[in-house]
C-alpha cells in the first residue's frame, strides 16, 4: 500500500469502511498502549511512534507514506489542539510566580540552546551552518506533555511545575519563527532582524490571545447555551479562533491559542468538568494521530547513518546546551541548584521538534531529510533515557511539593431566565470541608445549599448538617454573588471552618 501523490481513484463506501476500520483499530491499540506507558514510566509518544513505524514500509503494515507537506499541516492542527488542552489545564496561581523564570527560559534559554547546539552540529558533525542552525532551533523546544506524563505522580514544588509548564507553552512560538526563517530559500536574515520579528509576532500573538480568551470567557459566562454539550465545543472553537486570528494578523498563533485557552481555563466557565474532559480527550486523539503519522513518515532503514550524529547532538543538547541555558537564565532569580538540576534534565523533546523538522523538507532545503532523521533519532533515544530517570532524580534531589488540601470540584450551570447559577460541588478526599456544618460555610446572602447527595441518596440539608468527604452539594446563587459564593466554598475546602482566620479566602489559598 502506498500513500502519496498519484492518480485519484473514486472513494467508495467499501474504501470508507476499510479506512474507518483501520483508524478505529489504531485508536484502540493506542489507547491500550497508554496503560503500558503509564506503568513503565515511558512517555506515551514513544508508543505511538512505534505504532506508526510498525504500520510503515519497514513494518507489518507496509504503508509507504512520504507526504511531508500533509504531515506538517496535520501536525500544526494537532499542535493547536494540544496547546489548547494544555492552556485549559494550566492554573494561573501556579504559573504566576514562575512567569519571569519561564519567560527567561522561553526566550533567553532558546537563544543559548540554539547557539550551542548549532555550533556543535557544525564543528562535530560537519553540517553546513544553515542545516546546523535549523537543527539547533528545532530541538530547542520542550514538550510539556512528555514531561508531565512522567512527573504526574510526583508532587513537585509549584515553582518547578509552573516554570516547566509555562516554558513549554511559551517557547513553541519563538522556535517556530526561527525554524521558518532558517528554512527560507536564500540568505538567512540578519540576527537583529529576527529578534525584531520574533518580538513583534510574540506581542501580536499575546495581545490577540488574551483578548480572544477574555471575550470568549465573558460570553460563555453570560450566555446560557441550550445544551451542556455545546460548551466544550464552544471553548475549543474559541481556542482555534485565537490561533487563526493570531496567524492572520502575522503574529504567533501558537502563543495566542495557549494564552486564550489559559484565560478560559481560569475563568470558572459553566460545565467546566465536562469541558475539561472533552479537551483532554481531543488532546489524546491529536497526540495519537500526530505521532502515528510521524512514525509512518520515517523510514527506519535510512536511519543507520544518522544514529551517531543524532546521539552526539543529543548529548551536547542534554549535557551542555540545556544545563547552560538553565543556569544562565535562572541564576539571577536565585533558583536553588536542586531545582535547576531537575529543570535541566526535564527538558524533554517530544511532538514539536519532529513536526518542525518537516518545515525544511517542505521548503526544499538541501539535506532536509537528514535533518529529519537526526531529530527523530535524538527525540526517541533521549526521551527513552530521560523519561524513566526523571522520577528518580526528583526523589534524589528531595524535591517534593508541600501537601495541600484537595481542591473542590465545582461545576456551574447558568440559569439565564432566573438570573442565577446552579453550582454542583463535589467534596473530594483530603478536603477540609469534611466535618464542617452547612451554617459554618457562611455563604454570602443570595446563595444557599439546597441539596446534598450522599452515598446515592439525596436530602435537603439542615443548617446543622455535617458535610462529609464524597458528598455532592447543589448550591443556588444569584448572579451578583456567584463568584463570591464559589470563592467562599473553595476557601472552606482549603482552610476548613476557620478559613477567614487562616487567611484563606480564595481558590489559591490566599486572601
Amino acid at each position: 500500500m502506498r500513500v502519496s501523490q498519484g492518480r485519484e481513484r473514486p472513494l467508495t463506501v467499501h474504501h470508507l469502511n476499510q479506512l474507518l476500520f483501520v483508524c478505529s483499530l489504531v485508536l484502540l491499540v493506542a489507547v491500550a498502549a497508554v496503560r503500558i506507558s503509564s506503568r513503565s514510566g515511558l512517555p506515551s509518544l514513544l508508543v505511538y511512534l512505534g505504532i506508526g513505524i510498525a504500520m510503515g514500509q519497514d513494518g507489518i503494515g507496509d504503508i509507504k507514506f512520504d507526504n511531508a507537506e500533509l504531515t506538517q499541516v496535520i501536525g500544526y492542527a494537532a499542535l493547536v489542539v494540544i496547546l489548547a488542552e494544555g492552556g485549559l489545564g494550566t492554573k494561573w496561581k501556579e504559573i504566576k510566580p514562575a512567569l519571569p523564570t519561564a519567560t527567561a527560559l522561553a526566550l533567553g534559554g532558546v537563544a543559548v540552546s540554539v547557539g550551542v547546539t548549532a555550533t556543535a552540529a557544525h564543528y562535530l558533525i560537519g553540517l553546513e551552518w544553515r542545516q546546523a542552525l535549523i537543527i539547533g532551533a528545532v530541538v530547542s523546544s520542550t514538550d510539556a506533555a512528555a514531561v508531565f506524563s512522567v512527573l504526574r505522580k510526583i508532587p513537585l514544588p509549584t515553582r518547578v511545575t509552573g516554570t516547566l509548564e509555562a516554558e513549554s507553552g511559551f517557547n513553541d512560538a519563538p522556535v517556530v519563527i526561527l525554524v521558518v526563517a532558517f528554512s527560507q530559500v536564500g540568505p538567512v536574515e540578519h540576527w537583529y532582524t529576527l529578534i525584531g520579528e520574533i518580538t513583534l509576532e510574540l506581542a501580536i500573538g499575546a495581545a490577540i490571545g488574551i483578548a480572544v480568551g477574555w471575550l470568549g470567557s465573558w460570553g460563555l459566562r453570560h450566555v446560557a447555551l441550550p445544551a451542556s454539550g455545546l460548551y466544550p465545543i464552544a471553548v475549543m472553537a474559541i481556542a482555534v479562533t485565537a490561533y487563526a486570528a493570531g496567524a492572520l494578523a502575522h503574529g504567533s498563533g501558537f502563543l495566542a491559542v495557549y494564552l486564550a485557552s489559559m484565560a478560559m481555563g481560569n475563568a470558572k466557565l459553566p460545565h467546566w468538568p465536562a469541558t475539561r474532559g472533552f479537551a483532554d480527550g481531543l488532546g489524546w486523539i491529536a497526540q495519537i494521530g500526530m505521532f502515528v503519522l510521524l512514525g509512518l513518515l520515517v523510514t527506519p532503514h535510512e536511519l543507520g547513518d544518522d544514529v551517531l550524529p543524532g546521539l552526539v547532538i543529543g548529548l551536547v543538547l542534554t549535557m551542555v546546551a540545556r544545563p547552560l541555558s538553565v543556569v544562565l537564565c535562572l541564576t539571577p532569580f536565585r533558583v536553588p541548584w536542586q531545582e535547576q538540576t531537575l529543570m535541566s534534565w526535564a527538558g524533554l523533546r517530544g511532538a514539536v521538534p519532529i513536526i518542525l523538522a518537516t518545515i525544511p523538507m517542505v521548503s526544499g532545503i538541501e539535506g532536509s531529510r537528514r535533518i529529519f532523521n537526526i531529530v527523530f533519532v535524538l527525540v526517541v533515544v533521549y526521551t527513552l533515557v530521560q523519561g524513566p530517570t526523571l522520577p528518580w532524580l526528583a526523589r534524589t534531589l528531595r524535591l517534593g511539593g508541600d501537601s495541600e488540601a484537595a481542591d473542590l470540584g465545582i461545576e456551574s450551570a447558568p440559569l439565564e431566565r432566573l438570573r442565577g447559577h446552579l453550582l454542583s460541588v463535589a467534596i473530594p478526599e483530603g478536603s477540609r470541608m469534611h466535618g464542617v456544618e452547612v451554617n459554618e460555610l457562611r455563604l454570602p446572602a443570595g446563595s444557599a445549599v439546597t441539596l446534598v447527595v450522599r452515598e446515592g441518596k439525596s436530602f435537603v440539608p439542615l443548617p446543622t448538617t455535617v458535610l462529609r468527604r464524597g458528598d455532592e452539594l447543589l448550591v443556588v446563587a444569584t448572579d451578583p454573588v456567584r463568584d463570591s459564593a464559589e470563592r467562599r466554598l473553595r476557601a472552606v475546602g482549603h482552610g476548613g471552618k476557620l478559613a477567614d482566620w487562616l487567611g484563606t479566602d480564595g481558590a489559591d489559598g490566599t486572601r
